[in-house]
Formats: structure tokens, sequence, C-alpha cells
């Protein structure tokens, strides 16, 4: 295991959540969030085969809506503007189903 100093360790936190809350950003335009919706952006380790190491899920919570959960299938550092589209996609076409909850 290698050694990683406070200093670093900070230092990519920082960047980490800097790139979270950008995407954070893009992904509350792309979905037309508004004030009263909420929207949380994590990346999680991913066990299954075929799974890349660290996916990215998005949970969207529309006021008056269930929650819905969707993937990224990427680290939260590699999502581009086409995995953006993909997701509004998506929540899109969730939206035309008859139950209207995405499912992950």
């Amino acid at each position: 295991m290698a050694f990683v100093s406070l200093k670093a360790w900070r230092a990519r936190s920082a960047e980490r959540a800097a790139i979270a809350a950008r995407l954070k950003q893009d992904l509350r335009t792309a979905l037309g969030l508004g004030e009263a919706d909420t929207l949380a952006v994590n990346e999680i380790a991913c066990a299954d085969p075929g799974c890349p190491d660290m996916e990215t899920i998005v949970l969207v919570m529309r006021a008056g809506a269930p929650t819905r959960a969707l993937k990224i299938r990427r680290p939260i550092d590699a999502v581009d503007p086409d995995d953006i589209a993909a997701l509004v996609a998506e929540d899109r076409s969730s939206d035309a189903s008859p139950s209207g909850v995405s499912t992950m």
C-alpha cells in the first residue's frame, strides 16, 4: 500500500468535490430540475461481473414524484456530455413508462 500524505489526500478530495459539483450543475440544467427538486450524485464501487470498477449513480428527486436512480457506467471524473445526454434520454423514457420509475 502506498503512502498518501494528508496534503495530497485533501487536494484530491477537493478536486473530486469540484468535479462532482460541476457534474451536478450540468445534470440539473440538462434534466430541467427546478428549485424544489433535488439531485444526488455519487460514485460507488461496482462488484458485478462486466461492470466497471467505479460507476456514477444519480438520484433524481423531483417534488411530488418517486425518486429515480440512474447509472452512468463510468467513474465520476470520466463522465462526458454524451453520458449526460444518455442519462437525460433514460430519464425521459422512464417518464413515458407506466410506472414512471426507472430501475437500475
